[in-house]
C-alpha cells in the first residue's frame, strides 16, 4: 500500500468513527488552526520569503489575514450553519417538518497552489473541516519550504488522521487521483484541471475547480485615470503578477494610451521604488521554468516600461506593453508574471466584443465614473467576479462566493459559501401517520375531481406564523374530514 493510499485510508478510517461530524469537535479544530497563524506566523513566513520573495508583513496581509478572518467566521457562525434549515411549505405538506440538513460528505482532497500557498490551501480546508468532512492536503510542491512546514506543522495542531498532509510531485498527486473521495477540491490551471475532472470522473467524485484565465481590465477614458492606473498596478504586480485574479491585460483607447503608461509608471515607482530588484515588497517569479515562460511572452512586443531581469534571481521587474496586437505571444495565454500589455480599442463596443470573443474570466475589471459604462460592462459579459473600480478586494469579502464560470472553474468558496460547497444539503421530509385522508388525491383510481383537489394543495405555498399554522391545520383536519366523507360515499 503506497503513502498515498495509507493517508487517505487512515482519514476515511477516522471519518467513520464519525468524530468530526460533533459541532464542538469542528470548532476545537479551527480554534487550533487559529493558534498556529499565532505561534508559528515567523515560520510560515520565512518559509514563503524563500519561495516567493514574500515580506514578513507582505505575507500577513496576503496569506494569513484572510485565513484569521474566515476562521473567526466560520467558529461564530458554524452552529447557525450546521442547524437544519426550515423550507418553506405547499398545503400539502402544512402539518409536515421540512428541513435542508446540512451534511458532511465524507473525505475531501484538497490540491493546494503554489501562488498564495498558505491561502489557497487552508481556506479549503476552513470550510472542509466546519463541514464535518475529513481531509487530505497536498500542497504545492513547487513551494518547496512552505509544503514542508505545512507538513511539520499541521499535525502538531489538528487532528493528524481526520486531515493528513501528503507532499511530493506529480506522481504522488497521480497516486492521490487513483484514490476515491467524495469531493476534490483544486486550485490551479485549467490544463491540469481537466486532468482532475477526468480522474475524478471515474467515481463520479464531485469537484471544486478554481483555475483561471486572461481577466481583462478596461479603463474608460472618463475616469481618474491616477487613481485607476494606480489600482491596476497594484493588483498587478503584487505577488510579482503571479495572481490568478490580477488583471492580465488593459483595454483603453488610443487617446489614452501615453496617458496610462505613465500613471502605472509613476505607481511602480510609489510602491517598489526606483530600483524594484531592492524593494522588500517586491517578489519573484516561483522558479527559473516559469522566469522563462514569461520571458518567452515579450517576444514581439514593444516595452514601454520596465523590462529587466535577471534569471539566477528569478526577477522581471514591473514590466508595461504597448500597443499589443492580439495574436501576440502575451495574448495566447495566461500571463501569471509581471508583464502588463495594453491593447487598443475604439470605445466600450469593441472591448465589450473582444472579451466576449475569449473565455469566460475568473475576475473582470472596468474602471470608469460613468454607472451606464459599469452596467453595460455587468450586463453584457460574464466573468466569475466583477469589479468596478478596484482590483483584488472581492477576495476578502466572505460574504460573496469566489470561484470561476466555464475556463475560469467551477463551484465556489469563502465563508458560508465553502460550508455549503463541501456539505451535502440534503433535503428531508417528516411525516406522521394522521390525516390520510388528505392523502385520498393522490391514490388510484386518478379522477379529474382528485386532480382539481392536487392542484389546490400542491399550488398553493404558505409562510404563516405559529398561530397560522394552527389554524390552518384546524381547517385542513376539516378539509381531510369532508374529502374522505367525498370520496367514500
Amino acid at each position: 500500500m503506497s503513502r498515498e493510499q495509507q493517508a487517505v485510508a487512515r482519514a476515511r478510517k477516522a471519518f467513520e468513527t464519525g468524530r468530526s461530524k460533533s459541532v464542538e469537535h469542528r470548532i476545537r479544530q479551527l480554534k487550533n488552526l487559529q493558534r498556529l497563524f499565532t505561534e508559528k506566523q515567523s515560520v510560515i513566513a520565512a518559509a514563503v520569503k524563500k519561495d516567493l520573495n514574500k515580506s514578513e508583513v507582505g505575507t500577513q496581509l496576503y496569506e494569513t489575514l484572510g485565513l484569521e478572518g474566515e476562521l473567526n467566521l466560520a467558529i461564530n457562525h458554524l452552529k447557525e450553519w450546521a442547524a437544519p434549515r426550515p423550507v418553506k411549505k405547499n398545503l400539502l405538506t402544512i402539518s409536515d417538518t421540512v428541513y435542508i440538513k446540512p451534511e458532511p460528505l465524507g473525505v475531501v482532497l484538497i490540491i493546494g497552489a503554489w501562488n498564495y500557498p498558505w491561502a489557497v490551501t487552508i481556506q479549503p480546508l476552513i470550510g472542509a473541516i466546519a463541514a464535518g468532512n475529513a481531509a487530505v492536503i497536498k500542497p504545492s510542491e513547487v513551494c518547496v519550504h512552505t509544503a514542508k512546514v505545512m507538513e511539520d506543522l499541521l499535525p502538531l495542531y489538528i487532528d493528524k488522521e481526520l486531515y493528513p498532509v501528503v507532499t511530493g510531485g506529480v506522481p504522488e498527486t497521480q497516486e492521490l487521483l487513483r484514490q476515491r473521495f467524495d469531493h476534490i477540491f483544486y486550485t490551479g490551471n485549467s490544463v491540469v484541471g481537466k486532468l482532475i475532472m477526468e480522474a475524478a470522473a471515474k467515481n463520479l467524485t464531485p469537484v471544486t475547480l478554481e483555475l483561471g484565465g486572461k481577466s481583462p481590465c478596461y479603463i474608460d477614458k472618463n475616469c481618474d485615470l491616477t487613481i485607476a492606473c494606480r489600482r491596476v498596478a497594484w493588483g498587478k504586480y503584487t505577488n510579482c503578477g503571479q495572481t490568478c485574479i490580477a488583471p492580465d491585460y488593459i483595454l483603453c483607447e488610443p487617446s489614452i494610451q501615453d496617458r496610462v503608461i505613465e500613471e502605472v509608471k509613476k505607481a511602480i515607482k510609489e510602491f517598489y521604488t526606483d530600483n524594484p530588484k531592492t524593494c522588500p515588497d517586491y517578489g519573484r517569479i516561483i522558479n527559473q521554468r516559469h522566469f522563462k515562460r514569461i520571458m518567452n511572452m515579450l517576444e514581439g512586443s514593444t516595452v514601454a516600461a520596465g523590462g529587466d531581469n535577471e534569471e539566477s534571481d528569478c526577477y522581471i521587474a514591473p514590466t508595461v506593453l504597448r500597443d499589443v496586437k492580439p495574436e501576440a505571444k502575451v495574448m495566447q495565454e495566461e500571463i501569471f508574471g509581471p508583464l502588463l500589455p495594453i491593447l487598443s480599442v475604439s470605445g466600450l463596443d469593441e472591448a465589450i466584443k473582444f472579451i466576449n470573443k475569449g473565455e469566460k474570466p475568473l475576475a473582470l475589471y472596468c474602471f470608469s465614473s460613468d454607472n451606464k459604462v459599469i452596467n453595460r460592462m455587468t450586463d453584457e459579459t460574464s466573468s466569475g467576479g466583477f469589479l468596478a473600480n478596484d482590483c483584488l478586494v472581492h477576495f476578502s469579502v466572505a460574504a460573496l462566493p469566489f470561484g470561476g464560470v466555464g475556463n475560469s472553474g467551477m463551484g465556489c468558496y469563502h465563508g458560508k459559501y465553502s460550508f455549503d460547497q463541501l456539505s451535502h444539503l440534503r433535503s428531508c421530509l417528516i411525516k406522521k401517520l394522521k390525516m390520510e385522508g388528505v392523502n385520498s388525491m393522490r391514490y388510484p383510481p386518478h379522477t379529474p375531481k382528485k386532480l382539481g383537489w392536487a392542484r389546490f394543495f400542491i399550488l398553493n405555498s404558505v409562510d404563516l406564523g405559529w398561530v397560522g399554522r394552527m389554524a390552518l391545520l384546524a381547517v385542513m383536519a376539516v378539509v381531510a374530514a369532508v374529502v374522505l366523507q367525498h370520496y367514500l360515499l
